[in-house]
Parts: C-alpha cells; structure tokens; sequence
C-alpha cells in the first residue's frame, strides 16, 4: 500500500532491491534473514571504520538501510580495532540471532558481494582502503586486491 509520501515508497522499494540482492548472494536466505545479517555485518563494518568513510558508505545506502546503518552509532567509539576475520566475525556472529542459519564467514561474504554489486566500486575501493589487509579478504577478489 502506497504512503502519502513518494520519498518514504521509493526508500522502500530500493531497500527491497538491495536486500534482494543481498538474498540472491546468501541463498537460501530470505529478506527478513537479508536485513538481519545485512544489519549485523553492516553494524560491524560501520564500527571498524572511521567516521568519515562510515559516513561516505552510508550515503550511498537507500535511506531506510542508511538508517539502520547509523542506529546505535557511536562515532567517538570508532574504528574498533579488529585487525583479523576471526575477531571481525565474531563481532557480527554476536548481533546475530543464535539459531542464525548461515555461517557467518559467509553471510560477511554474501552481503559484501551483495554490496559490490550494487554500489560504486571507486567509493568501495576507498573504503577498503581503511580496513587492515585481512578484513580486505572478505570482499569479492575484484575489490579486495584494490
């Protein structure tokens, strides 16, 4: 059913759009378990960035998901000072639901390659450029060679 306002449908459906693609990289994965792990791994990604670049990625995002991107934000907290996938992956694994059904070296793999596909690569290429060589690892090869 269409809102009264045309900037609150369109958020939602290209919000729909991302998390489809985030889905399609996560199969079986439906949309609500897309916004779920999107939402953790994004949380996660947020925090290890400094405010600046979180704040370049951010903009990019549709405005529903560049909301949840920022909520519980704590820029004077950041970047956290993960330099490994195991601590990285742990920091997502615990915003997870616990029966979460996919593994979360995975879904980290899934929504970045979601992410790759949709946003503009010069401005993800920048933001890896930020994150320490192993959390690199996680991106499609294409990015994370960059």
């Amino acid at each position: 059913m269409p809102s009264s306002l045309p900037v609150f449908d369109t958020t939602v459906q290209e919000t729909n759009i991302w998390l489809k693609a985030i889905a399609a990289e996560l199969e079986p994965c439906d949309r609500h378990q897309a916004y779920q792990g999107a939402r953790a791994t994004l949380h996660a990604l947020r925090d290890r960035l400094a405010p600046d670049p979180a704040m370049h990625l951010a903009a990019q995002l549709p405005m529903l998901l560049r909301g949840m991107f920022t909520e519980g934000w704590q820029p004077s907290q950041t970047p956290t000072l993960e330099r490994d996938v195991d601590a990285f992956l742990a920091r997502i694994e615990a915003a997870l639901p616990p029966d979460f059904p996919i593994d979360t070296e995975s879904l980290a793999r899934g929504v970045f390659r979601g992410l790759a596909d949709i946003m503009d690569h010069d401005l993800l290429t920048k933001v890896l450029r930020q994150l320490p060589l192993p959390l690199r690892a996680l991106w499609p090869q294409t990015l994370a060679t960059l």
